[in-house]
């Protein structure tokens, strides 16, 4: 990996009152000053938690280590799993748990998340120049600046807005993640005919070819919990001239359930840190935000 993230200050995501909106499952108490572990909490005592689906343990998700003595290698390459940080060794409780790098959460265990520690993400923020019928780019009126458009999607499980990205699979390159995603998310590349797949590919590994890393590390997620966390890398691939995957129409897929180029404006209500990814993306292109 490369030169390790420096830790993020922003964690507000996992200091709500129940998890994951989760109405039966309480966080712990936590406030702001509380939450890196050199803080002094010795009443720091949160539900250790972990989904039933997750527990009946699909192949995708790690043995329970609360019950079971698994061989995992943290902070190491282990097999076909990546399970190093951004940034950089964290540290095991007496339990033989990975602990959060950024600190409290309010709960223990996995919550949602398949894996012990970090959870790998891969997210493509795809962008064009808005456009009006004359294919000339729109600028705001009050900033003058060039308005960008991004692919968001609904997503099916918690309904917010977002980037189409998802979970970087076992032995799968970085690359190979970010456009399966798209293509599932954004483009339903999963039930198109099969004779039209080749030239999506096609535009796809095109405009994928060349992006600009936009954030890799920790993220403000309301699925972290203080032994699982999720980590990303956020990558910009912009079609300049909208001749790419500009030109194809939107089709949700996969885990989203709604998908469309939407301009971006700092007004924009997105799920997790994905607000933060798209306004760097924005002053990457100097355009309105």
């Amino acid at each position: 990996m490369n030169k390790p993230a420096p830790i993020p200050r922003k964690h507000k995501n996992c200091l709500s009152k129940t998890y994951c909106r989760d109405d039966k499952q309480n966080r712990f108490p936590v406030q702001e000053n509380q939450i890196v572990w050199e803080a002094s909490y010795p009443e720091y005592d949160p539900d250790d938690f972990t989904m039933p689906h997750i527990l009946k343990g699909p192949v995708w998700a790690d043995p329970n280590i609360r019950v079971v003595d698994a061989d995992i290698q943290f902070n190491d390459i282990d097999g076909k799993h990546d399970r190093r940080s951004h940034h950089g060794p964290y540290k095991i409780d007496d339990e033989g748990s990975p602990l959060n790098p950024v600190g409290r959460t309010g709960l223990r265990g996995r919550g949602t998340l398949g894996k012990w520690g970090p959870n790998h993400a891969a997210d493509p923020v795809v962008t064009r120049w808005k456009r009006d019928k004359n294919n000339k780019i729109v600028c705001d009126k009050e900033t003058n600046k060039p308005i960008l458009q991004f692919v968001a999607i609904v997503r099916r499980d918690h309904g917010d807005w977002a980037i189409p990205g998802g979970m970087v699979d076992a032995g799968e390159s970085l690359s190979v993640t970010l456009k399966r995603e798209f293509g599932e998310e954004a483009l339903n590349t999963l039930e198109i005919p099969i004779d039209q797949r080749d030239v999506l590919k096609q535009h796809i590994d095109k405009i994928f070819q060349n992006g600009t890393e936009i954030y890799r590390g920790y993220v403000d997620d309301p699925r972290n919990t203080d032994n699982s966390w999720m980590e990303t890398q956020v990558y910009n691939f912009h079609d300049d001239d909208g001749q790419s995957v500009g030109i194809f129409r939107l089709n949700a897929g996969d885990d989203a359930t709604g998908v469309k180029w939407t301009d971006i404006n700092r007004n924009l209500k997105l799920f997790a840190s994905h607000a933060d990814f798209i306004k760097s993306v924005a002053e990457l292109h100097n355009a309105h935000w």
